[in-house]
């Protein structure tokens, strides 16, 4: 809808604290109808197809707010979603976001209802806020979207100070900066698209915007204008990613007049994209690094760790670039739900009362009936689609009643966060075994000693994981070229030791190749487990195809009722 000046007396003048949370409301209906398209775009800061699903998760977070909170002001509603987004912040670009409402909080801090002027204000005092957060702002970026749509906005202001009109004139200029960015950043350049930050905060404009106006919100899952592009990820190679690990977390302050720079500048030593965000009482960091453990320890000085989050930024790009699904993407709603489930029930912290315990993480209901009949004590949650982050692994720990206890992350993506652990556990010693798989936790805990010592025990389970070759097959999300392979979507892809093994349109056809694969033939014991997708009779024609192929081996077939995963096999 174009603007024109006759049309500004029927616009809408101002709002009161009950539009703005609807407004909030609605922005994250948009946004979560776009966060698909979003995800897409994005491959800066780096190429992990988040952005979309960060920004709906942050916004998200501030919407829930709003529905469970009645506010008398509009200051107040502003103040409750600022710092609703704050501690809900997703990744790089969610933290940005919680930083351009904060400053927007503090410019409406003490209105009663807003206008445009109030707004265009609003807008500026966030851009502020943004700029002098981001230790090193990059132009081409939801920084340079919001602050040239800030800066129309209050050119706009002082002709009409209507809020339905600002909001649209800055939605207008906010378009137009988008359109340039894929000319001002070489990296969006060479995959093709527009920043996906700049169209996430456009898109939760929009979403306010539509709320004034009296349009409906998008149902939940509506991919409701898809951009027309998709960026290149084939192009983004992932060994040009320098910090290799996207950290966040939340701290809550010692004191509220803590001053942070110290810190910032720490940070920007072993990392970059940083950003803190804060309030009066907690800060929220995100930063990429190669030393995420360094970033926790630092932090600790200032307050008390809340809340981590660690990904893999460049086994994200390496998924994408492969047509495989990627971690971290709308799977962290899940991870989101069930933190708050814990949360409620609050913290169990279980007294040792044996020598060893066993925390493992898994996906299946089967695979965890194994896990428990070999004796672990604690599962989490996660796999290939759903990290757990530091602190649901931490709680497992805290409510395993041993001395010392085991943690077996059985995905390489997941290590990380579970070593986090290991400072961060006070009455307990935790010992992290790297099993990249869950054939290889498997295997570790069957060669588990609960007479042994530490010493003993830790070199004996990790010897039994070591011998294990793991073989999994999955499915391609699109059509893609990986490592010498042309990949279809919908093709059946057996990944081997997690390197691609080979593709193939017959489920059972790729299952007879991997079962005269060298490790197969020389394995003495091979174990199946078969999917959450996968039938009974499915199952035994795959069981029958390795008996037949490797006659030599010991074949168990079990259930494992795992998301994403056909099969997952065991060589050993």
């Amino acid at each position: 809808m174009i603007i024109r000046r006759k049309e500004f007396a029927d616009m809408v003048q101002n709002i009161d604290a009950a539009v703005f949370q609807r407004m909030i409301i609605h922005a994250h209906a948009a946004i979560n109808a776009q966060k698909q398209p979003i995800n897409d775009l994005n491959v800066f800061p780096v190429p992990d197809g988040d952005t979309g699903t960060n920004m709906t998760l942050t916004i998200g977070a501030a919407a829930a707010e709003m529905r469970k909170t009645h506010y008398n002001t509009v200051g107040q509603a502003a103040g409750g979603t600022a710092s609703a987004l704050l501690r809900g912040a997703r990744g790089n670009s969610g933290v940005i976001l919680s930083l351009l409402f904060r400053g927007v909080s503090k410019a409406i801090r003490d209105k009663e209802t807003m206008d445009g002027r109030d707004l265009a204000i609003a807008l500026d005092f966030g851009v502020a806020a943004a700029y002098k957060a981001v230790m090193k702002p990059a132009e081409g970026t939801i920084l340079t979207v919001s602050r040239l749509a800030a800066a129309r906005a209050a050119g706009h202001a002082r002709e009409d100070d209507s809020l339905e009109g600002v909001l649209e004139a800055a939605i207008q200029e906010g378009q137009e900066a988008l359109a340039h960015t894929i000319d001002q950043n070489p990296v969006l350049k060479k995959a093709g698209v527009v920043d996906a930050g700049g169209k996430g905060f456009l898109v939760i404009l929009q979403g306010m915007l539509d709320e004034i106006r009296g349009l409906p919100m998008p149902e939940s899952g509506e991919e409701a204008s898809a951009p027309a592009d998709k960026a290149d990820f084939e192009a983004i190679n992932a060994e040009d990613i320098t910090f290799a690990f996207d950290t966040v977390f939340i701290v809550r302050k010692f004191k509220e007049d803590t001053d942070l720079d110290p810190f910032r500048a720490y940070l920007n030593s072993i990392g970059d994209s940083l950003v803190i965000g804060e309030d009066d009482t907690a800060f929220k960091v995100h930063v990429h690094t190669n030393t995420p453990g360094s970033a926790l320890n630092e932090a600790q000085k200032y307050g008390t760790l809340e809340l981590a989050k660690i990904e893999n930024m460049r086994t994200q790009a390496e998924d994408l670039a492969a047509g495989r699904h990627v971690q971290s993407t709308d799977d962290l709603e899940a991870v989101e739900s069930e933190l708050e489930k814990g949360a409620c029930a609050g913290p169990v912290h279980a007294a040792p009362e044996k020598k060893f315990g066993y925390v493992a993480v898994c996906a299946g209901s089967g695979l965890e009936d194994v896990f428990r009949d070999l004796g672990v004590d604690g599962l989490v949650g996660g796999g290939q689609t759903m990290n757990p982050s530091t602190q649901d692994i931490l709680k497992a720990i805290d409510a395993t009643p041993a001395e010392i206890v085991y943690v077996l992350p059985n995905n390489k993506n997941i290590i990380m966060a579970a070593e986090q652990t290991v400072p961060l556990c006070e009455d307990k010693k935790v010992i992290v075994l790297p099993t990249k798989t869950v054939p290889q936790g498997i295997s570790a805990m069957l060669c588990a000693d609960p007479d042994a010592d530490e010493e003993e025990n830790t070199a004996a389970m990790t010897e039994g994981f070591s011998n294990v070759r793991t073989s999994e097959i999955t499915y391609a999300a699109r059509d893609s070229d990986f490592d010498g392979f042309a990949i279809h979507q919908g093709d059946y892809l057996a990944l081997e030791e997690h390197q691609l093994f080979g593709t193939d349109q017959d489920l059972f056809a790729m299952l007879g190749r991997l079962a005269r694969s060298d490790s197969h033939q020389k394995a003495e014991f091979i174990s199946i487990f078969y999917g959450e997708d996968v039938t009974e009779e499915q199952a035994q024609q795959a069981e029958k195809i390795f008996a037949e192929a490797c006659p030599n081996a010991e074949i168990t077939l079990l259930s494992g009722g795992q998301p994403v995963y056909y099969f997952m096999l065991s060589a050993e």
